[in-house]
């Protein structure tokens, strides 16, 4: 190599190093570099060759007391329950065990598509049980309780016997066993696979349009106050965490003064601080507002309609608040609650008196 080119090569290989640098040192006074633990606390995800699965184990015995008490009044007891949502188990069978391919999918007259029938890694169960679950309290569940409850899963399924015990040590020879282990396919291109010969093609085949634009459409007719609510209010229908969280549909939509106005120029008071009731507090704080909401059904029935069932009996739905059950609203069970006693009493004080909010 000449002595010029060696010049250059070192001058573009320094450049490129201070580029490097200059790329990876803070911002002044904008935030700072994430810690060991930090990453390690947001990087959960287990892939499908179970690379960033922790150590841990559960019984197939464990996870049914679990599943009872934390996620049958979404599922069903058996996993079955179309209620609240699309069923976990039924579709599946001991030949698909063996082939790995679930033949009801192939069915144009099966009636529906359960978990079961389509997931084709169990570390995608484990995954989302980990990071979803249970709907109420995402991310609460400890790893071995996670274990546990995919085993019962996987035990409605026949994929593991009763009294199996799932661990990080024996889920690959679990995975042998997915009834749609062999179902996934890579026609969708979205990466290379073999019906591609190993070189990938896109997924789309659109040409970008820069011309002729359709006109940005413009609002011409708006939803009445009066209908805002007509479904109950959508923030107390959806979880705190996520992107969709709801529109306070309880108050009539914010509308801007006409600029110019007099409405405009007048500075409206400041209403007076209202007062929380302690009980709205508690039912956002126990994830009672994920399956109630204040004057619709949503997974179990409205505040204010137990309000009226129960007027004055402040001692009797402490109880069934403190025990869960179900049968008196419908089939759908609700699970015991674990809050502490005197915050069911203020809970069960403020449904007896009406629920008012």
């Amino acid at each position: 190599m000449s002595k010029f080119r060696k010049v250059v090569l070192t001058t573009a290989l320094l450049a490129a190093a201070g580029f490097a640098s200059a790329q990876s040192m803070a911002y002044p006074g904008v935030g700072r570099p994430a810690t060991v633990k930090e990453v390690a606390a947001w990087d959960i995800d287990v892939r499908p060759d179970f690379k960033g699965l922790p150590a841990g184990s559960g019984s197939v015995a464990q996870g049914q007391d679990l599943w009872e008490a934390k996620c049958a009044h979404c599922h069903g007891v058996f996993g079955e329950s179309n209620e609240v949502f699309s069923p976990l188990i039924g579709g599946t069978t001991k030949d698909d065990i063996k082939t790995g391919n679930v033949a009801n999918l192939k069915r144009a007259d099966f009636p529906g598509r359960t978990t079961l029938m389509k997931v084709a890694t169990v570390s995608t169960l484990w995954d989302y049980i980990n990071r979803a679950m249970p709907w109420t309290a995402p991310k609460s569940l400890k790893p071995d309780e996670v274990y546990a409850v995919t085993a019962y899963l996987l035990s409605l399924a026949d994929v593991v016997p009763e009294n199996f015990v799932l661990t990080d040590k024996n889920i690959a020879e679990v995975q042998k066993r997915m009834p749609n282990r062999n179902g996934m396919s890579t026609k969708h291109a979205m990466w290379a696979g073999k019906e591609f010969n190993g070189a990938p093609k896109p997924d789309t085949a659109n040409v970008a349009c820069m011309k002729d634009c359709v006109p940005e459409a413009k609002v011409a007719s708006m939803l009445p106050d009066y209908a805002r609510n007509a479904h109950g209010n959508l923030a107390d229908q959806n979880r705190l965490v996520g992107q969709q969280h709801g529109a306070n549909t309880a108050t009539p939509e914010n509308k801007s003064a006409t600029v110019g106005s007099a409405a405009a120029s007048v500075a409206a008071p400041k209403p007076a601080a209202k007062v929380v009731d302690p009980a709205l507090v508690l039912l956002g704080k126990h994830n009672c507002t994920a399956c109630h909401a204040q004057n619709t059904k949503v997974v179990g029935p409205s505040f204010n309609d137990i309000a009226k069932k129960y007027s004055g009996k402040a001692d009797y739905l402490a109880g069934k608040i403190k025990s869960g059950g179900s049968g008196v609203w419908g089939a759908i069970p609700m699970p015991a609650q674990t809050a502490s006693d005197a915050d069911i009493k203020t809970i069960a004080n403020w449904l007896a008196a009406g629920a008012a909010k």
